[in-house]
């Protein structure tokens, strides 16, 4: 885990916020944050040793990981303001309480990340066990447009996602075994570029929520 971890940090990058050892200056509630954020993830991972299968996609957005610490995963649905879609916060992790990181004046009930609740809710009314899931993405910080700011997203480059390859082999250290399903073409390619092909879905933004609940699943199937 230590290797996975000085891998998230070493990397650093123009235009690129790292959310476990960065300090969202303007929008984080405390200078403490980047430590919970750490927390955060040390925990989800903790709780999925046993982790079947690994979703992989693009990169972190602002309105998740950004200020959660994990991937595909809002605070909203950390602070337990999610449960009208049945996702609550022991889904995530249940052996520490989350700890919010943005300040109250930027999102009252935290920010919520229409992928995040998408992902959560279908695997969750599924009736998956949700420990058997790591989210993941092929470029692991939070790509950002300088000229709007922290609180906006954009796509990794071509060389900002081979940064990423280092980190994800790191984690697939960890996770010996585990079968991964792209979420995603840029995620897929990525993988391809590592040598690895495996199942895709359709990524849930931009109007592709239908097809991947609909494709999620088949793969999920296929591969248990």
């Amino acid at each position: 885990m230590n290797d996975f971890i000085n891998s998230l940090q070493g990397i650093k990058l123009d235009n690129v916020f790292n959310p476990w050892f960065s300090y969202d200056v303007e929008h984080d509630i405390d200078t403490e944050s980047p430590d919970k954020r750490l927390t955060h993830l040390r925990q989800y991972l903790s709780e999925r040793k046993d982790a079947k299968y690994l979703l992989l996609a693009e990169a972190m957005g602002y309105q998740g990981g950004h200020f959660t610490g994990i991937p595909m995963t809002s605070e909203r649905i950390l602070l337990g303001k999610m449960k009208h879609k049945s996702i609550d916060p022991g889904h995530v992790f249940s052996n520490i309480e989350p700890q919010r990181t943005s300040k109250i004046r930027v999102r009252k009930d935290g920010f919520s990340e229409p992928t995040a609740t998408i992902v959560w809710e279908k695997l969750i009314h599924s009736g998956f066990d949700m420990r058997d899931f790591i989210f993941w993405n092929a470029f692991p910080w939070h790509p950002y447009n300088p000229k709007k700011g922290l609180l906006s997203n954009r796509t990794p480059s071509d060389r900002e996602f081979e940064n990423g390859e280092v980190v994800l082999n790191q984690l697939l250290k960890i996770q010996k075994g585990i079968k991964i399903i792209a979420i995603g073409e840029k995620a897929k390619k990525q993988l391809l570029r590592m040598g690895m092909e495996v199942p895709s879905v359709r990524h849930p933004a931009n109007g592709g929520a239908t097809k991947f609940r609909t494709q999620i699943i088949r793969e999920i199937n296929k591969t248990g």
